[in-house]
């Protein structure tokens, strides 16, 4: 019997992954390095060391950690700098509603995002009184497809993981999910997320209890 609901954040709740690919593509021509959409493609879910990772790798770059740091702390100045505009008028369509209900029928519900600016997200958008828990970059060490971030979502719900669903919207976080012994609704294709038990395209005209009892 799944008990609680555990969210991604960028592209399950608002779609942000556009400006962290501005400011990805910014950086790349920075240091020379081409950034196509299939670089934003790969980086969708993991955190933002990772990302400069594969980004160097294909650059062929080789930086210190020192200097590493100081690259994804400008990266991520300039994805708050765009970010900070943001409204409730960005969430994805049938999110609010879908959080509210949920609520409402007993489900507990948790945030599970690598990104560590999910808690200034969730305050502009106005949705952190919909959370139980908000487990985040800053509060994990390994990035999915990692299981961690929602293992610990659904401790801090106080739930074992059978009894948890993630809604993701990349492989990684599927791939998270299962290794965590949960199940997941892919939001977006089943060409894209073959693995996902379910996929939707997003929240629009979509209840909880209706969506859960097409995974029986």
């Amino acid at each position: 019997m799944i008990r609680g609901l555990l969210f991604d954040l960028d592209g399950v709740l608002v779609n942000t992954n556009p400006l962290h690919a501005r400011a990805w593509q910014e950086l790349a021509e920075e240091l020379g390095i081409p950034f196509t959409p299939a670089d934003q493609e790969a980086f969708l879910g993991i955190s933002r060391a990772q990302c400069l990772e594969i980004l160097l790798k294909k650059g062929n770059r080789s930086l210190s950690e020192s200097e590493k740091e100081r690259l994804c702390t400008r990266k991520n100045d300039r994805y708050r700098e765009m970010i900070g505009t943001l409204t409730p008028a960005a969430l994805l369509p049938g999110v609010s509603e879908f959080l509210r209900v949920a609520r409402a029928e007993g489900y507990r519900t948790a945030l599970g995002s690598v990104s560590k600016n999910a808690e200034f997200v969730l305050k502009k958008l106005e949705i952190t009184a919909f959370f139980d828990a908000v487990i985040d970059g800053r509060k994990i060490v390994n990035g999915k497809p990692n299981p961690e971030v929602f293992l610990k979502g659904a401790e801090a719900l106080g739930l074992p993981p059978e009894q948890c669903l993630v809604f993701e919207d990349s492989a990684a976080g599927i791939e998270a999910a299962h290794r965590g012994g949960m199940k997941a609704i892919g939001i977006g294709t089943a060409r894209l997320l073959p693995s996902a038990e379910l996929t939707i395209p997003g929240f629009s005209g979509v209840m909880p209890d209706a969506l859960l009892a097409q995974l029986l």
